[in-house]
């Protein structure tokens, strides 16, 4: 039996993520590393890990933001989803975590620190679940939303993708 979106949220205790989609976090390392042991990006000690689910319906989007600290996407259940991400030099590129190798995806991909990314679902009427895991451990100080003004003028040649994947405001 297929599973729904609906059923996944209940399932595991999914909130609606600021992003977009719905999220849970389901790790925390116990262990962290101090401050002064971090790249000087960090204003705080942090978790050696954290890890995540995350859920995206096709008529919702991962609105574009980046962290401070790279993240491992995990393919779970449903339709592929697609991760666009712009790197440091800006280039735009799509990894897909998806289950089919024929098709170029991946059951893991990695964002890098300071990439901004955004996410949509590969297939109409559908739904990806993902898990995310963040080293150092992510915390919400590590967070940027990203504004579509801003990344428009940075970014230009991208336009399109981020209309798509940002909010007006």
């Amino acid at each position: 039996m297929k599973k729904s979106a609906e059923y996944w949220i209940k399932q595991l205790h999914l909130q609606p993520h600021v992003e977009g989609g719905y999220f849970r976090e389901t790790y925390r390392a116990e262990e962290g590393i101090n401050k002064g042991h971090l790249p000087p990006r960090y204003g705080s000690a942090r978790p050696f890990s954290t890890a995540i689910y995350f859920l995206l319906k096709s008529d919702q989007v991962s609105r574009f933001h980046r962290l401070r600290s790279d993240e491992m996407w995990h393919y779970y259940d449903g339709s592929p989803m697609t991760l666009h991400v712009i790197d440091l030099e800006g280039a735009l590129k799509q990894l897909t975590v998806g289950p089919s190798s024929e098709r170029g995806e991946q059951f893991q991909a990695v964002v890098r620190a300071g990439w901004w990314l955004g996410a949509e679902v590969a297939e109409p009427d559908s739904y990806s679940l993902a898990g995310c895991t963040v080293a150092p451990g992510f915390d919400f100080e590590d967070f940027e939303l990203g504004g579509r003004s801003e990344l428009l003028a940075a970014f230009p040649a991208h336009r399109e993708i981020i209309i798509k994947l940002t909010s007006e405001t």
